[in-house]
């Protein structure tokens, strides 16, 4: 029995199978789409898409900088266990997608899913590795810098935290002290390069709680607002000092700010930092309830 390309397309809707392996199952099923999808799940293939309910809170952070492009990524893709993202394999498929975003530069993760990695799209190629490694992988989100300045990318533990620093005016020789700040981004989280950058309302909220946190404390609630105003002004230094990087102690220095030990030697633009699976509520399961499920699942 002869199928059309729009079999292909309609397998694959249904399966969550790549278009090589859909192609291929009806191949072998002589075009009939039942035992196309049939075969698909007997290879394990369409197990993936019973997957992408699941909450994927593991993972890992991975970076890909092309210097002669001036291009530089970071990205972080999450799987369901700590176990599959410390493997080979996964941390080939960070590297592989990274390398994609670097070259096609997409506005988000839904443009990228539509990029080609070799001979199929990067939706496919998750989908693929999905059912090959048995958990569900998902794309969660990237940063591209673009810039004839310099770029500098660092991954702690395997890739649980990664930083991306872009300095300009690099001058030659500093490399150790750009790498030195991006390891401060790592431990220190700051979340602005210098004060100027901290929005106005920021700063208002910041000096509001500071201001009511005075007023609710035995020992200044009797002052006049001028007095705490003006003890709040004076505290906001170690707002600066905890949330800008510039400001920061430097971590193998504390006796220097971070912008000491930078000097002239560059300018920092501008970082990012991915801390992996913040923000993702894990899923808790009672280990009985899990066992469970999968005997229940097998009777399906």
């Amino acid at each position: 029995m002869a199928f059309t390309a729009k079999d292909v397309v309609t397998l694959r809707d249904k399966s969550g199978a790549g278009m090589l392996d859909c192609k291929k199952a009806l191949t072998d099923a002589d075009g009939d789409m039942e035992k196309a999808a049939e075969l698909l799940r007997e290879r394990g293939i369409a197990k993936a898409v019973k997957k992408e309910g699941r909450i994927a809170a593991e993972g890992a952070v991975g970076a890909y900088v092309c210097a002669k492009c001036g291009t530089g990524v970071l990205l972080e893709i999450n799987c369901e266990s700590d176990f599959v993202s410390r493997g080979d394999k996964f941390h080939e498929i960070v590297d592989s997608v990274a390398k994609v975003v670097a070259e096609n530069k997409p506005a988000d993760v839904d443009a990228l899913l539509s990029c080609k990695l070799g001979n199929e799209t990067v939706k496919d190629y998750i989908t693929n590795a999905t059912a090959v490694i048995g958990e569900k992988i998902s794309i969660r989100r990237f940063e591209i810098f673009q810039t004839k300045g310099k770029i500098e990318t660092y991954i702690h533990m395997g890739g649980k935290v990664g930083v991306m620093v872009e300095a300009t005016d690099f001058k030659a020789g500093a490399e150790e002290t750009l790498h030195d700040v991006a390891l401060q981004i790592a431990a220190a989280k700051p979340s602005y390069v210098a004060s100027a950058e901290v929005p106005a309302d920021v700063l208002e909220k910041e000096k509001e709680i500071m201001l009511v946190q005075m007023q609710n404390d035995e020992k200044n609630k009797n002052k006049p607002k001028e007095i705490l105003e003006k003890i709040v002004a004076g505290k906001m230094g170690k707002y600066y000092q905890e949330n800008c990087l510039l400001e920061q102690p430097f971590v193998k220095d504390d006796s220097q700010k971070v912008s000491q030990v930078i000097g002239n030697k560059f300018t920092v633009a501008r970082f990012v930092r991915f801390e992996m699976g913040e923000g993702i509520e894990k899923k808790s399961e009672n280990l009985q309830d899990e066992v469970a499920k999968q005997i229940e699942s097998m009777k399906k």
